[in-house]
Parts: C-alpha cells; sequence; structure tokens
C-alpha cells in the first residue's frame, strides 16, 4: 500500500456528504460509487442509522463520501433526533454536498433537508432512480423547477445502479475537491470496523426479510467478535421493542430468524472473504429508542 502522506502533483482528495430525505436511494449510490457495499440498503425508510464513510481512491483523487440518515421529519423520539443531529452536524464538515431526489418528485420533506445545507456550501442537485421516470419529456421542466430553489454548481440526472452513470459523477465531482493529499489509504474503503459493517448486514437482512410488519426501531447489537485466522466467529443480538416483534423475527418454528441468518452470514463472508459462524439471538427491550443514554451506549450519536 502507498503511503497516505505522499501525494502526486494535482492530487485531490475531499469529502463529500450525501444527503437527502429517506428512501431516496443515498446508500446505493453511495455504494456505487465506492464499489463496493459499505452501507446498507432496504425500502424501508430511516435504514442508514449512522453517518457511514465510503472510500475511492482513484489515479489522480480520493472521494471521501459520507452518507447520512435521512432527515427525519417525526422529532417524538431520542432515535429520530439522533438521526437528525448526524445529517446536520455532517453537513459542515465537508467540501461538497450531493443532494438526492427522486427524479421527477421533490415534496415538503425534499424542502426540509435542502433547508438545511448551509448557504454557499457547494452543492449538486441530483435526480437519482432516473429508470423509474415514465414520461421523460417532464423530466426537464421539472428540473429547471427544482433549480430555481437554490444556486446548484450540476444538475445530475441518473439512475445509480447503472455503473457508466455513477462514473460520470465521479468525474463531475473531482473539479470541486481540493487539492491535497490522501486521508486513507489506497485499498481503504471505509473507516467502520468490521464489527460494526457486521452489524449493518444484519439489520438490513431484518428488515429486507420483515417488511412493514416490523418497526424500524429495531437494532443489532454484535456481542462477540472473534477471529480465528480467516474464520470469523460472530454472537449478535437483534433488539425489539415488543414480544409481538419478537415472535415477528424468529418466525414458525424459527424459520424467519433461520433466514435473515443465513443471508447476513453469505453477505459476511463476501465482504470478509473468508468463513463466517453466526449465531444471533432475538431479545425484548422496550422503550430503547426513545432513551437518549440507550442510544449512546448502542453506538448513537
Amino acid at each position: 500500500m502507498n503511503d497516505p502522506a505522499v501525494s502526486p502533483s494535482g492530487f485531490r482528495c475531499g469529502m463529500i456528504a450525501i444527503v437527502g430525505r429517506p428512501n431516496v436511494g443515498k446508500s446505493t449510490l453511495m455504494n456505487a460509487l465506492v464499489g463496493q457495499k459499505v452501507s446498507i440498503t432496504s425500502h424501508k425508510a430511516q435504514t442508514t442509522r449512522h453517518r457511514i464513510t465510503g472510500i475511492n481512491t482513484t489515479d489522480d483523487a480520493q472521494f471521501i463520501f459520507v452518507d447520512t440518515p435521512g432527515f427525519q421529519t417525526r422529532h417524538d423520539a431520542a432515535l429520530n433526533r439522533s438521526l437528525n443531529r448526524a445529517v446536520t452536524s455532517t453537513l459542515t464538515s465537508v467540501d461538497l454536498i450531493l443532494f438526492v431526489i427522486e427524479a421527477g418528485k421533490f415534496g415538503p420533506d425534499d424542502q426540509k433537508v435542502l433547508d438545511l445545507i448551509p448557504p454557499g456550501m457547494p452543492t449538486l442537485l441530483i435526480a437519482n432512480k432516473l429508470d423509474c421516470v415514465k414520461d421523460k419529456e417532464a423530466l426537464f421542466p421539472f428540473m429547471q423547477q427544482v433549480s430555481q430553489l437554490r444556486e446548484f454548481v450540476e444538475i445530475v440526472p441518473l439512475s445509480a445502479t447503472h455503473p457508466k452513470e455513477t462514473q460520470r459523477l465521479l468525474e463531475i465531482i473531482k473539479p470541486y475537491l481540493p487539492q491535497g493529499t490522501p486521508i486513507y489509504g489506497e485499498d481503504d474503503l471505509t473507516d467502520r470496523s468490521s464489527r460494526f459493517l457486521a452489524a449493518e448486514i444484519l439489520r438490513e437482512k431484518v428488515f429486507r426479510w420483515t417488511g412493514d410488519e416490523l418497526p424500524y426501531t429495531s437494532t443489532v447489537l454484535i456481542d462477540k467478535f472473534e477471529e480465528e485466522g480467516r474464520l470469523k466467529r460472530i454472537f449478535a443480538t437483534i433488539l425489539v421493542e415488543r414480544d409481538s416483534q419478537k415472535a415477528i423475527v424468529i418466525g414458525k418454528e424459527g424459520s424467519k430468524l433461520k433466514q435473515i441468518n443465513t443471508d447476513a452470514r453469505i453477505d459476511m463472508e463476501k465482504l470478509f472473504d473468508g468463513p463466517v459462524y453466526l449465531e444471533t439471538f432475538v431479545k425484548v427491550k422496550s422503550g430503547w429508542a426513545d432513551n437518549e443514554a440507550g442510544l449512546r451506549a448502542y453506538g448513537y450519536e
């Protein structure tokens, strides 16, 4: 690995925040820009709970992406307040912001996020999910209308699932990054630990297999993370708020929990490039999402 302190002439390095209301495809875009799954995805809103850093280093630039939780419009829970703090604190410490909306859709929740962006901060308007727009002719006047809301440095319609389009976005971003030495090594993909990534993968599978049956206030704790050569032994707890939610996660005769566990283990083995032994438990802890001290204990800011 090259020494991160050594930089070729003209090298650019900077931090880029990815912001938007819940469920506009921020995590999918982040993973595509990094070229590796570092942020979990789900059709369920409020999937991303933490600031996730994803890193893409090329010959002449290092892109440090920060995927933020979708800004929450409900403020009655400590978890929601924690998620919103993660968004607002990120916006003042980056070089560029990608403001992500769904192509053809802009509502009050999008406006609330846009209002958080500091004046003068270079911002790209990203109209994601372009492939879902049926009436392409209506897209141009829509983009013109949204562009009047703020001075965006660029307007980029794209589909985050199309590699050529995300590669084009990297080239658009590059000139806005300051010149400087890389902060991370050339092989680094994220600043998050293996333990954290394991918890995120398991949480993603919980959401995927429970759908709308389970409220978003479930979370995952890693009780033990042991390494024996290439083998990783992981013991985890899925935390829910009610006994009825525990029954949903476990499923009939344990069938759903088994599927969650299997899918999570397969993804972990891909990420860690080695065998994984995963043992998962489900526990009930009422009110954990509305307790500030408890949130900090579970890794929320």
